[in-house]
């Protein structure tokens, strides 16, 4: 009997038979059962070699900040006293804007200057951490404190319990405590939490915890200016001159100083809050454009100080948010109080800002060619700005940061 004849005679047996061969055809070659029965199906799932590439480059170039994190914990967050170590939150504006491949270079040009991390002499406890804070002799202390706390519990839950606390001392360290752990927690939000991410907000977080420093008279926004009006009307210091310490001791007794910070539109309502950070870290770009001349370096913090606390926004309870908006301003206002020059620069001395599709790139990659930290990341709120409001302001703005800081 051929096998047909049995096939017609066994129904059942032939059906088996026939789903048995299928079953095997399925284990062997997925991929053609699937084009069989579904022919649009590997049209429609073809991946985008484009996309795949993308995503390619971004895991090379996270794996390239990881170790440069990793490298640089090996240093301390200051150099000769009080000088801040930008190499962190350069490196991560290098990685986050697609220059990686110089990162590793940079830090090579950059360390000689750096200095070896301080080691932990007294432990941080519950008991004694409100004394600590703002003491510089902990600078090696506070990392150990907040790698324990971020070792047991999630890296939000950290922020949301140390971000109030440490927010009323904002100015700490010409505002690079607070810059620091922006430039962590947007590597964080971005790329999730590993071992050098959350190293680096440790010792962000125990940074701005050694060099705390409260803000003078800090007064609530309750006026109805916007930003770059507000911005525009802050009273300098009579004295300008001497470190930061001595130019914010100023503030002190300056005439005008909390109707100034009081003169600012903040709406009461959470949901508008990033929309007002925006506004004062849009005014403070836009203002360097014209008077960064006053202090090439120190102005930058008036805008990227503020940009710091608007990225650490979405990972923080709402409840803080009008807050963090105040204290940015305060930030904000302070520096340019204490930096601005009288007057603003001629026009014929401001750069002209490059258009068309390429224009962010340009800025950006002039600005890692010139290589200064400041430069660096001045550009990369810069183009948050831009991102904003179109406008080429602040693009102008960040060629005027390397044109004044130079090579």
């Amino acid at each position: 009997m051929t096998d047909e004849t049995q096939r017609q005679q066994n129904p059942d047996e032939a059906r088996r038979q026939q789903q048995n061969s299928e079953e095997t055809q399925r284990r062997q070659d997925p991929e053609k059962t699937q084009r069989q029965q579904d022919p649009d199906a590997a049209q429609r799932q073809v991946p985008d070699e484009g996309l795949r590439q993308q995503n390619s480059d971004a895991a090379q170039r996270q794996q390239i900040l990881d170790e440069a994190l990793l490298r640089l914990h090996t240093t301390g967050p200051e150099f000769d006293d009080w000088l801040s170590n930008h190499a962190p939150m350069a490196v991560e504006a290098l990685a986050h804007h697609g220059h990686a491949d110089r990162v590793h270079h940079w830090i090579d040009e950059y360390e000689h200057v750096l200095e070896e991390a301080p080691r932990p002499s007294d432990p941080i406890t519950v008991e004694n951490w409100r004394e600590a804070l703002g003491d510089p002799r902990r600078l090696g202390d506070w990392p150990s404190w907040f790698d324990n706390e971020l070792a047991e519990a999630e890296w939000t839950e950290v922020l949301a319990r140390w971000w109030p606390r440490l927010l009323p001392g904002i100015v700490a360290s010409a505002t690079h405590g607070v810059i620091r752990v922006g430039h962590a927690v947007r590597t964080l939000r971005e790329q999730g939490p590993n071992e050098a991410r959350l190293a680096e907000l440790a010792r962000a977080f125990g940074y701005w915890a050694a060099r705390w420093q409260p803000m003078v008279r800090p007064t609530a926004p309750s006026g109805g200016l916007d930003a770059a009006s507000a911005l525009a009307r802050v009273p300098r210091i009579p004295e300008q001159d001497g470190g930061i310490r001595d130019r914010l001791a100023q503030l002190d007794g300056l005439a005008g100083w909390e109707s100034a910070q009081a003169a600012l539109r903040l709406p009461g309502e959470a949901e508008a809050v990033p929309d007002a950070v925006r506004a004062i870290v849009t005014a403070a770009v836009n203002r360097y454009l014209s008077h960064g001349h006053g202090s090439a370096v120190m102005l930058v913090h008036a805008a990227t100080a503020p940009n710091a606390v608007l990225r650490v926004l979405p990972s923080l309870p709402r409840e803080h948010w009008h807050d963090s908006a105040a204290f940015a301003w305060s930030a904000s206002a302070a520096v340019m109080s204490i930096y601005a020059p009288a007057e603003a620069a001629p026009t014929t001395e401001l750069p002209q800002a490059p258009d068309g599709s390429g224009a962010e790139e340009e800025i950006f990659d002039a600005a890692a060619a010139n290589g200064d930290a400041h430069v660096i990341k001045f550009a990369d709120t810069a183009l948050d700005v831009r991102s904003w409001t179109g406008d080429a302001t602040p693009l102008a703005a960040a060629l005027r940061s390397a044109q004044l800081i130079g090579d």
